[in-house]
């Protein structure tokens, strides 16, 4: 896909949606780091329930090690694989307060370091909480660059250094939203809605 079709997919983007954020609720960078742990397979609208009662409980590390592992899963039940992802947050606590003052780390090596944190989800963080121009690649992201022919790799890694390469810069650090919301309403999986899709006259993939 050439450089002018790219620029003209996210003006398009930027018009529709000119300040587009995650749908997980969060007021903190632990905060959000937390939700997006609790998002792996699972929904948004599932963590945001499940947060909605934990954060006025326990929003810091050193509240959430106090509810204990059990008091965390109690929160936390409701959401897919909930038993591994209380220990790895249990984990990620303890590690924040022993080499973070408690608070979360700007940098990517110290967010992968973390228990149940890995490139995505260190993406998100960055790019959500901190601003960096970084692009979280899930299988909405992945599914859609591929269609639209923003990359055309088979790998989570290939797709994130493809869009990195290929979207401009003015539109880097808005770019994961947009995808996501994109893949997650309209270019869905199973039923590409491509009468209402924005781009559908841009789309190698248009059915």
């Amino acid at each position: 896909m050439n450089a002018s079709t790219i620029n003209e997919i996210f003006r398009r983007f930027q018009q529709q949606n000119p300040k587009p954020t995650t749908e997980l609720v969060y007021n903190s960078p632990f905060e959000l780091l937390i939700a997006v742990i609790l998002s792996a397979q699972a929904t948004d609208v599932s963590v945001n329930k499940a947060t909605a009662k934990l954060y006025p409980i326990a929003n810091t590390p050193q509240k959430i090690l106090a509810l204990g592992l059990d008091g965390l899963k109690s929160y936390i039940k409701t959401i897919g694989l909930y038993n591994s992802k209380a220990a790895n947050i249990m984990t990620t606590c303890q590690i924040l307060i022993d080499k973070h003052q408690g608070q979360v780390p700007h940098q990517r090596e110290d967010l992968e370091a973390l228990a149940g944190v890995g490139r995505k989800t260190a993406n998100v963080v960055l790019n959500t909480a901190f601003g960096e121009p970084t692009i979280a690649v899930d299988t909405h992201i992945f599914r859609v660059a591929n269609r639209l022919g923003l990359a055309t790799s088979k790998t989570v890694d290939g797709v994130e250094k493809q869009l990195l390469t290929n979207v401009p810069n003015q539109y880097k650090l808005d770019a994961h939203h947009w995808l996501i919301l994109h893949g997650r309403y309209v270019c869905t999986a199973r039923k590409p809605q491509c009468e209402r899709c924005l781009l559908a006259d841009l789309c190698p993939s248009k059915t």
